[in-house]
């Protein structure tokens, strides 16, 4: 049997991190070894094909980094086990058909496309195409795969630290469909990016990290004036943090209600979780914020040590009153009050975000000039800034990046 056959048979019998078989390159790989005996147009096919992914994944210069990252991040027995601090309860066979996956993952991604055209059995009929079809660079494993014999330490390490699957892959998801899904392309904003504003985020960010070391932490509302920057702060922090284990969930008002099935699945993973709830409010007729006073504490699902609640909302008690409410008929019309204003006291920490004067407004668009380097002075930047803000109904964080971005665009035109 020759190499590249033998390469196939190895792939067709991985056991524990048979999931990454599914993975689509992986996929065409495995189809490409397998038709190293078909007749040529179904060789020359599978080979266009897998080199067609390769460039959509850009992975064209480094084919083994690429498969045996797929490996690194497939969720299976081994990976979960590890995420637990249970690998060492796995059995001697177990073990040793993981090392088995692990190596032949290794030794089958470094393939070179040379080995396998001069192991094609119709290599002749191929002619002068041989010569011109499309090669790939090898590459080389990523750094757990680097040393074989310290190929499971070395994963069990990287299963602790960052857990497994895409909790590892990625750091932002989203609650939906009663699952977690990631998002693959979160907004990239960084605190060095948010001006003024420092003692707000000061106090986020002192939680935050009391929360990544285990100190007592609280839940925390952001609340306060539309386009101050409170969703941009949290964020921020988790790009920030995502590589010390801070990971987020987005999880929708209306969800808050799954609120124990989303914390069942988070629970055992060692990482930091921040749930996060954009713009949250609700009408006095809507008794569903009786759901997040007992997400908050109250109800008999407790939440997770490694989970906190952070939410923004441009109230302060997040349910909206009127006076009516205040006179209604409601014979313990105090009673009333005391469980509308009892949500946004369950919150430990409570930071306001209020909407910039004329000074920290134009501090704001000078410091994001700065760091754009836009050539303009400062008394016509002063005067453009102050007519966009009026234009836009007030001043705020959004409205001086949105000036600085349309002033950026007719200065690159002009």
């Amino acid at each position: 049997m020759n190499a590249v056959k033998e390469a196939a048979l190895l792939m067709s019998s991985l056991s524990v991190f048979r999931g990454i078989t599914e993975r689509t390159v992986v996929k065409a790989y495995y189809k490409l070894l397998c038709s190293v005996d078909k007749p040529v147009f179904e060789f020359a096919g599978a080979w266009g094909e897998f080199f067609s992914l390769l460039c959509d994944r850009g992975c064209t210069e480094n084919f083994s980094g690429y498969m045996t990252e797929t490996a690194l991040y497939d969720e299976n027995a081994f990976s979960r086990a590890a995420v637990a601090g249970k690998e060492k309860q796995l059995s001697t066979k177990t073990i040793n058909a993981i090392r088995r996956d692990l190596s032949v993952i290794r030794r089958v991604s470094m393939l070179s496309p040379d080995t396998i055209l001069s192991n094609y059995f119709y290599r002749d009929e191929l002619g002068t195409v041989a010569n011109n079809l499309p090669r790939w660079e090898t590459g080389r494993p990523v750094k757990e795969f680097l040393h074989e014999d310290e190929i499971i330490d070395e994963l069990s390490d990287f299963y602790k630290k960052n857990g497994c699957g895409m909790f590892a892959r990625y750091r932002a998801f989203i609650w939906r469909n009663k699952g977690i899904e990631p998002v693959p392309y979160p907004d990239p904003i960084r605190l060095s990016s948010l001006k003024t504003y420092d003692l707000q985020r000061g106090l986020v960010l002192d939680n935050t990290l009391a929360f990544l070391k285990g100190i007592m932490s609280n839940n925390c509302l952001l609340y306060g004036d539309r386009g101050t920057g409170k969703s941009s702060t949290v964020k921020a922090i988790l790009n920030e943090y995502y590589k010390d284990g801070l990971r987020m969930v987005e999880m929708p008002k209306d969800r808050l209600s799954e609120f124990p099935l989303l914390a069942e699945k988070i629970a055992e993973v060692p990482l930091k979780f921040i749930i996060f709830i954009d713009d949250l409010s609700f009408s006095s007729e809507d008794k569903s914020y009786a759901q997040l006073k007992a997400v908050l504490e109250g109800g008999l699902a407790v939440r997770p040590d490694n989970t906190l609640i952070y939410a923004t909302s441009n109230r302060r008690h997040i349910v909206k009153e009127s006076f009516a409410d205040r006179q209604g008929d409601d014979i313990h019309i105090n009673d009333t009050i005391q469980e509308t204003l009892s949500l946004s006291d369950r919150f430990g920490l409570a930071v306001s975000f209020t909407k910039p004067g004329k000074e920290q407004y134009l501090e704001i668009v000078y410091a994001l000039a700065r760091e754009k380097k836009l050539r303009i002075g400062i008394e016509e930047l002063t005067a453009e800034a102050e007519k966009f803000a009026i234009e836009r109904g007030g001043r705020s964080p959004r409205c001086a990046r949105q000036f600085i971005s349309a002033l950026e665009a007719r200065l690159e035109l002009s």
